[in-house]
């Protein structure tokens, strides 16, 4: 990890780059899995997950009978841990739930909006060095919540052709019973474009590699939606002279082993503070099975020492992190200040792991800055919001002198008339 002292602006710009690969790289890839898919359908499918994965499928379709085994599969701790997280979950997005009271613009003219959900929806759950079941929770509950009709999983298949149990058991447990063997690019070309198994949906949701995003982002060209665009996961944590070393240090690393292209920065206005950090770091990474990954996270992570907490919260605003925790003991005073960040994490015993599973939290969060404009997914992500109006007779007549001056000025005189032929 790199230690930075007092950086000027113009330095931050560049020592809070990102660790991306330009997308536009892979864009003659991505058009041909998007090609193959088109023309051959579940065969490209299933030559893509034997190039890619190594895995020979008979179908890509997860079988009610593997969905059964796969449920006996999970223990009682598993189903206890993973029911305390989806009631967490659920409360915190079903708590989002509303429709606007019908507002009077004025005498006659009453103005309202209401929820209606997207009717059909697929969500990527990625399953390479570690299945994130976690995931399913996340986009599953606020799904059924808003009342898709249609909801589909993607996911990699495992070495023996199977799907993870634990994904298969929360895809259950969320009301959802159609899942695919299939990840990567091709998972997103197949619900982009639809295959003889694979059913077109109207929106795509979740995280995946820098592949996966950029077939998002093509399939939004071909006129689909997708929750946003999503990079390596990241992680920036705030400290003073009142943190924990060991406690910060466990966080940094807990993003860090997320991937090698992940980044952590470690920000702070004590710097011995942050060099008991670092410490930490050396002695708590030894211990992690995945020590290689997050060795290889922490080349591209920074600690920065900043001279005071307003320009420490510049630079939080500056790089708009996926995650941001606020490791000191005064996180009231700052809440006004942070204007960029996925989601906040205050204090001393709020760590990003608690978003990431069971606080109820939604853990799909944007990434790559786009923080600062983008919301992280929650339930208006799978729902959209329908304005009706409704006009008297005399609303109308009260309102009728400004549409047809403002139609006139416009020049146009079909909308005039829209007004005028009713006002006789």
């Amino acid at each position: 990890m790199q230690a930075i002292k007092y950086p000027t602006n113009d330095e931050l710009k560049i020592i809070l780059k990102r660790p991306t690969i330009d997308l536009s790289e892979l864009s003659t890839i991505i058009d041909e899995i998007f090609k193959k898919v088109k023309l051959e359908k579940d065969q490209a499918l299933i030559n893509f997950t034997k190039e890619f994965d190594m895995v020979n499928l008979d179908s890509i379709i997860v079988s009610k009978e593997e969905i059964e085994n796969a449920i006996n599969q999970v223990s009682e701790v598993d189903q206890e841990c993973i029911q305390v997280a989806y009631n967490n979950i659920f409360k915190f997005h079903h708590a989002q739930k509303r429709n606007s009271d019908k507002v009077e613009t004025s005498p006659g003219v009453e103005c309202w909006s209401e929820s209606r959900a997207i009717d059909s929806v697929g969500l990527y759950i990625p399953g390479g060095s570690a299945p994130l079941f976690s995931s399913v929770l996340m986009l599953g509950i606020p799904a059924k919540i808003a009342g898709c009709q249609q909801v589909a999983i993607a996911t990699p298949p495992q070495s023996d052709g199977t799907v993870h149990p634990l994904i298969i058991y929360c895809a259950n447990l969320c009301g959802i019973d159609r899942l695919y063997k299939i990840g990567g690019a091709q998972a997103i070309a197949a619900m982009a474009m639809g295959t003889q198994s694979v059913v077109r949906v109207d929106k795509i949701f979740g995280p995946g590699n820098q592949y996966v995003t950029a077939a998002k982002i093509k399939a939004q060209h071909l006129g689909l939606a997708i929750d946003f665009p999503a990079g390596p996961s990241e992680l920036l944590v705030y400290t003073n002279a009142t943190s924990n070393p060991a406690f910060v240090a466990s966080d940094l690393l807990s993003q860090a082993e997320h991937g090698p292209d992940s980044q952590v920065i470690l920000l702070g206005t004590d710097d011995d503070k942050l060099k008991q950090i670092q410490d930490e770091i050396h002695i708590q990474i030894l211990a992690l099975p995945r020590i290689d990954i997050a060795k290889q996270a922490l080349l591209n992570s920074k600690s920065i020492l900043m001279k005071n907490v307003n320009e420490a919260m510049a630079c939080i605003n500056q790089y708009g992190p996926e995650h941001l925790i606020l490791a000191v003991t005064d996180t009231k005073s700052l809440l006004p200040l942070i204007k960029n960040a996925g989601s906040v994490f205050l204090g001393h015993y709020t760590p990003e792991s608690a978003g990431d599973y069971a606080s109820g939290t939604n853990h799909t969060l944007p990434t790559n800055g786009f923080a600062k404009v983008y919301s992280g997914v929650n339930l208006d992500a799978f729902i959209k919001r329908i304005t009706f109006q409704e006009v008297t007779q005399t609303g109308l007549k009260n309102l009728s002198k400004v549409i047809m001056r403002m139609a006139q000025q416009e020049q146009l005189e079909a909308h005039k008339n829209a007004v005028k032929i009713r006002m006789i």
